[in-house]
């Protein structure tokens, strides 16, 4: 039995990336309030939360970078941008599900070969490679930057958006490969060592 996702997967990805993105520079403040615009039981609705964790972090990640930063400030920061990545990896984690769940009926093939990546970390891939391109076109046409580095930033630019056009190339055809049974999915939950107090030395001491 093969199960078809009605149209290529990261195209899917591409646009609620891109709703997500531009949504949060509308105001472009890490302390704005998500609003997803995707039913619930949606698979767009996971994406879309996924790209705006992306998004606000990329931007904590500039915060914290600043050089005269209050070291108060800077760790409340780093302590955001800990909690961040927690939730970053369940919502990966909640995306891999939707695949085990659409393809749980497949049975791979006696040569079924396991990918070493699955598709949702595939996917998180794609929604900061989205960032980087979304920054790095700002960059190349930002009004008051010399025309240097308005050049550099344009040929990064392009490179990014290759990687982009092969990543989203190598999502669907892993999908695609899962759809077939020539590979099949096995996915691990993410051990986050440093926020659990019982893993992390420097918490569960504090316990003695």
């Amino acid at each position: 039995m093969k199960i078809k996702i009605k149209e290529m997967f990261s195209k899917i990805c591409l646009d609620v990336f891109e709703k997500s993105v531009l949504k949060y520079h509308v105001k472009d403040s890490v302390n704005q309030a998500i609003s997803n615009p995707f039913e619930k039981d949606k698979i767009e609705h996971l994406l879309y939360h996924k790209n705006w964790i992306d998004t606000v972090q990329w931007h904590l990640e500039d915060l914290i970078r600043d050089p005269e930063i209050d070291p108060a400030t800077a760790l409340k920061l780093k302590r955001t941008i800990d909690s961040s990545n927690q939730k970053r990896t369940d919502l990966v984690e909640y995306i891999d599900s939707f695949f085990l769940d659409t393809y749980k009926s497949i049975s791979p093939k006696k040569e079924a070969t396991l990918n070493s990546e699955t598709p949702a970390w595939a996917i998180d891939r794609l929604s900061i490679l989205s960032l980087k391109i979304f920054h790095m076109n700002e960059e190349a046409n930002r009004s008051g930057a010399n025309q240097k580095h308005q050049k550099e930033c344009a040929k990064k630019l392009n490179v990014l958006k290759e990687q982009n056009v092969d990543l989203c190339t190598s999502i669907d055809e892993l999908i695609s490969d899962i759809e077939s049974g020539n590979k099949y999915m096995k996915t691990y939950k993410q051990m986050k060592m440093y926020n659990d107090e019982d893993l992390n030395p420097v918490l569960y001491n504090l316990k003695k």
